[in-house]
């Protein structure tokens, strides 16, 4: 029987809606977005059992008891350490504990050794959690309007930064369990969803959408949130090109490696032909072949795979071999942008509140090439693109602790956009830049097609 440790039913997902993007947003709006994100984020863990937890499957991987933990340190940090004088801490000792890396604020526990941390219990991180929520809201209650102004920028960074934990909490959720060899369902048995389930549209090969070229506004505008590395916004020159009208699907992928394309280094970066070696890659994560037929692990298990879903869980090097395989390339980031601006792109799909964890075709409604809009550019699967992770001419990272946030970690990363099935909605927008390494599989990470034109 699983064990719910939160009080909220399984998956009851709560759309916090665009206030958590909102600077003007009074007392009342900010407990509302807050609560609902903080009840996200403990519904998604309530199908776990106790020891589901705890285990970190790998170094880049966090339990989820650790997640609950650091997302409730940030607003006891950033947020309620400015209240009169600052806040005395919950425990003195979870600083160490569960600040993630932000060095100005003090040492901390190895990203790798997370997983050796049985104490403090899940119970005793529930609790912790419970503590600082009631004092988020004895401080949005009775603080000076001064108080709430000078913080406001940083709590409404904190439902963002929580909203990003909701989706690595799936991500690494589902990696440890797929390193089960029982290959358990998130939901328990009989708990899966229908939604879930394979499905298959005969989407026919893509098409291409074209986008002129011109000078173009990339970057976010202002007036609302956006991380510090989504700014400034600026003009560049981006040369007329073409996008696929869906992401790249399994079947198409399949394709390509039963073409011996993982076997074929003319397709593969450098770098990417020895990552494909050192860790003997033959597919995308979580695929498997059993008795001639494929499958591949979801968080409701092993499933059939669905030939016309978006292709999830490759690297950036399995991307690009695969886009060189098909005589196309990756989009850039500012080709991306231009495409989703200029088609009048909605964030709109499937994403974490549908609770579906998984990839979906085409809808049956959609007629691929019948728009001139690219399908799924938002939601899904994050699509790799060409472009490293730098900073935008002219960025600076914000002074003190939270210009750590994103700044220090333009290095050795590649830029990936359009939010997944495990994105909440209202945290995506046609600027926001993700970031991987480029031999990182576990997240929700596909393909779209681009050329020349």
């Amino acid at each position: 029987m699983t064990t719910h440790l939160a009080e909220e039913p399984a998956c009851a997902i709560h759309d916090p809606g665009a206030g958590v993007s909102d600077f003007g947003l009074d007392r009342e709006g900010l407990r509302a977005c807050y609560d609902r994100v903080r009840q996200t984020t403990e519904a998604l863990c309530s199908p776990l059992e106790v020891e589901d937890y705890v285990i970190q499957s790998m170094p880049d991987a966090s339990p989820a008891k650790w997640h609950l933990a650091h997302t409730s340190w940030f607003f006891e940090t950033f947020v309620l350490s400015s209240w009169e004088g600052g806040l005395a801490p919950v425990d003195s000792r979870y600083g160490y504990l569960f600040n993630s890396y932000y060095n100005a604020v003090g040492e901390r526990i190895a990203r790798d050794r997370r997983g050796l941390l049985s104490r403090p219990t899940v119970a005793e991180v529930y609790r912790y959690r419970s503590a600082v929520d009631d004092r988020v809201r004895e401080f949005l209650d009775r603080s000076a309007d001064d108080e709430l102004d000078r913080v406001r920028a940083a709590f409404i960074l904190g439902l963002n930064h929580e909203q990003q934990h909701q989706e690595l909490i799936v991500t690494d959720v589902k990696h440890g369990l797929a390193a089960n060899p029982l290959k358990p369902s998130y939901r328990g048995e009989g708990g899966e969803r229908a939604a879930a389930q394979p499905s298959d549209l005969a989407s026919g090969p893509p098409r291409w959408v074209e986008f002129p070229g011109g000078v173009r506004p990339i970057g976010h505008d202002g007036g609302r949130f956006a991380f510090d590395n989504e700014g400034p916004r600026h003009e560049q020159l981006v040369p007329p090109f073409a996008l696929a009208d869906r992401p790249v699907t399994n079947r198409e992928f399949l394709a390509f490696l039963e073409d011996g394309g993982y076997d074929r280094p003319q397709f593969w970066l450098s770098d990417g032909w020895y990552a494909r070696s050192r860790n003997g890659w033959t597919g995308p994560l979580y695929w498997e072949r059993e008795e001639g037929a494929w499958r591949s692990f979801t968080l409701d298990g092993l499933r059939p795979l669905g030939p016309d879903e978006p292709v999830c869980h490759v690297s950036f090097y399995e991307a690009d071999a695969y886009a060189r395989w098909a005589g196309a390339r990756l989009a850039t980031e500012a080709e991306w942008e231009t495409a989703a601006v200029l088609s009048g792109a909605v964030v709109d799909g499937n994403f974490l509140e549908s609770a579906r964890f998984h990839p979906a075709a085409v809808p049956a409604t959609t007629s691929p090439g019948s728009s001139k809009a690219p399908s799924q550019l938002f939601g899904d699967v994050w699509e790799w693109t060409q472009s490293p992770y730098t900073p935008y001419r002219g960025f600076k990272p914000a002074a003190g602790a939270l210009g750590e946030y994103n700044g220090k970690f333009m290095c050795n990363q590649i830029i990936l956009r359009g939010g997944s099935c495990a994105s909440p909605r209202s945290h995506i927008r046609p600027t926001y830049r993700n970031f991987f390494p480029p031999e990182s599989r576990w997240q929700f990470t596909g393909i779209r097609l681009a050329k020349d034109v």
